[in-house]
């Protein structure tokens, strides 16, 4: 009775956890150090992101990922 009384509320916790929280793919280091060299402040991320969220990556963000991380700038979408 005693081991149910911890790990219940231990496993709801955990349920909890699990339900509402999100993978992150994208990181806020990324965003930052990138905001610097585009000079247009820090992107969201349905920037590189085919979604906000999502771990799928819109050709900009396959570009990045492509050329290790180092310059977003060559992967910017053109602007119309």
């Amino acid at each position: 009775m005693k081991t149910l009384k911890l790990a219940l509320p231990a496993a709801i916790l955990m349920a909890g956890f699990m339900a509402f929280t999100s993978a992150s793919y994208g990181t806020p280091a990324y965003a930052k150090k990138e905001a610097a060299v585009v000079g247009e402040g820090m992107k969201a991320c349905p920037y590189c992101h085919v979604a906000a969220g999502k771990k799928d990556l819109n050709d900009t963000g396959k570009c990045y990922q492509k050329n290790g991380h180092k310059d977003l700038a060559k992967c910017a979408p053109e602007k119309k």
